[in-house]
């Protein structure tokens, strides 16, 4: 056997977790982000980038849905065994910024950034370990109403995306509502940290399971529909039912009913129900109503790093998946206010509040629905090459169509005029110029519209009748090619 022959190719595979993304979705994707950075810029947020890659230690332990330091994320050790990861959200690296360059920044400071985030975690279907996001956070207020305006620049942001008033929502609620309750049960102190994480998962399963569901998970646990038991809470029948008292009552009850008596002389609980008070006054004032924004006590983000307000949008429409299946698309952004994170650096408490959107997940569901931004962006027209001495002249076309602002390209591959015109298809070019040496003597180019030419030869019954026919081809002066090129494309 040959060297040849026992060479070892690699396997042309993508990265488990990761994908390819192709020309629709990009152009797509970046008409999506210009109306985000409209409606972000008109609130007056400023665009600020931090690098993919931050030094380990400057994340700390707030990483997603994770109980230990340092897991989820991608690690690697520089020349000088410093570990370096690439970043996970583009909150942390916010912060390290911020703490590094306090003293020239404005306070409070507004901005915004988008880039793509990386998660060293279990990839399943719709779950990738690198994705985008896009975000804006306020830091330096610690105003109820830098957490109100982030959510309402949210719901202006869903409304310019094309999804209608009433097709989505936005909910706020606060970690302090969650916290001070679950102290006010007994379950406070870092002996209890792991059942109120517990409780918490709970809670965030309420649109999945319902109330029942949900329930069982505070007691003792919940068998799915496979038989797999899930473990739950063991809360007893009275600190499940003060739980539960979030989740079946509305804001306003909990402000006044008896049932929430007992959360509201919790000092934690009054100071996020104050909290939610004063952003619940602004909403009304500015006219966003409980079909675009709503105080919900149900909501509650995962991140370890939220101290105040909490928020999460949703969509609501339903939709049908490629196996016709019902499909309502659920949450597609969220935030809340971290007002410790920056203080990891500094020492000092530094308030902040941000809001974060889910932008491959936000633009597959606007895509289903079809409300998805696009690009028209027309394809080349493809200058064949039919005398290779004469390439200069060809060129000359190129620069001509592009001069005019028309997207164009000089065939560069090898190949006769029939793979010029399958390599003109598969680019979905619109028209094809050639110039032979019979043209070139007259002073002519052929102009070929192939979109015109597919529809007139889906009529065509036989060969003959094909061969008998140029289809949808003018041939005209060189001085006229862009004019013609401009008129067969419009």
């Amino acid at each position: 056997m040959s060297d040849k022959a026992k060479t070892s190719r690699p396997k042309a595979r993508v990265a488990k977790g990761f994908r390819d993304i192709d020309a629709d979705e990009i152009r797509g994707v970046r008409a999506m982000l210009a109306t985000i950075q409209r409606v972000y810029e008109s609130y007056g947020f400023e665009p600020v980038e931090q690098p993919f890659i931050e030094y380990t230690d400057a994340l700390g332990k707030f990483l997603p849905d994770q109980d230990r330091p340092n897991a989820g994320v991608f690690s690697f050790q520089d020349d000088d065994e410093q570990w370096l990861s690439l970043r996970y959200d583009l909150t942390a690296p916010l912060a390290r910024y911020v703490a590094e360059n306090h003293l020239k920044l404005p306070t409070p400071f507004r901005s915004y950034r988008q880039g793509w985030v990386f998660r060293n975690e279990k990839p399943g279907p719709g779950r990738f370990r690198q994705f985008m996001q896009f975000d804006a956070d306020t830091v330096g207020s610690s105003s109820p109403a830098a957490d109100a305006e982030v959510c309402m620049m949210a719901a202006d942001t869903m409304e310019a995306l094309g999804i209608a008033r009433g097709s989505y929502v936005l909910k706020a609620n606060s970690r302090k509502i969650l916290d001070g309750a679950l102290q006010a049960i007994g379950l406070g102190g870092d002996e209890n940290a792991a059942r109120r994480l517990t409780v918490l998962r709970a809670m965030d399963k309420l649109d999945k399971l319902g109330l029942v569901g949900v329930k069982l998970l505070l007691g003792a646990g919940r068998k799915d529909e496979s038989g797999d038991f899930t473990k739950g809470a063991e809360l007893n029948d009275e600190q499940a039912a003060q739980v539960m008292v979030l989740l079946e009552n509305p804001f306003d009850a909990l402000r006044s009913s008896d049932k929430a008596a007992a959360f509201r002389a919790n000092e934690i609980f009054a100071s996020g129900l104050n909290e939610l008070s004063a952003m619940q006054v602004i909403f009304d004032a500015a006219g966003y109503g409980a079909d675009r924004v709503k105080v919900d006590p149900s909501v509650v983000r995962g991140l370890e790093y939220y101290t105040g307000a909490v928020f999460e949008c949703e969509l609501l429409m339903e939709t049908k998946d490629e196996d016709g299946n019902t499909v309502r698309f659920g949450s597609v952004g969220g935030g809340g206010r971290y007002d410790d994170l920056v203080a990891r650096f500094t020492g000092q408490q530094t308030p902040a509040t941000g809001f974060s959107i889910g932008v491959s997940r936000l633009y597959s569901a606007l895509k289903l629905v079809g409300k998805a931004a696009t690009q028209d962006t027309l394809a080349p027209v493809i200058v064949t090459v039919m005398d290779k001495d004469r390439q200069g002249d060809y060129w000359k076309f190129v620069q001509l169509l592009r001069t005019a602002g028309i997207r164009a390209e000089m065939f560069i591959g090898t190949g006769n005029m029939g793979k010029q015109m399958k390599y003109a298809d598969k680019r979905g070019a619109p028209l094809v110029v050639i110039q032979g040496g019979d043209e070139k003597a007259k002073g002519e180019v052929q102009i070929k519209d192939l979109r015109l030419g597919a529809e007139l030869a889906a009529n065509i019954t036989s060969h003959e009748e094909y061969a008998s026919q140029r289809l949808a081809q003018v041939s005209v002066p060189e001085a006229q090619m862009v004019e013609q090129v401009k008129k067969m494309l419009g």
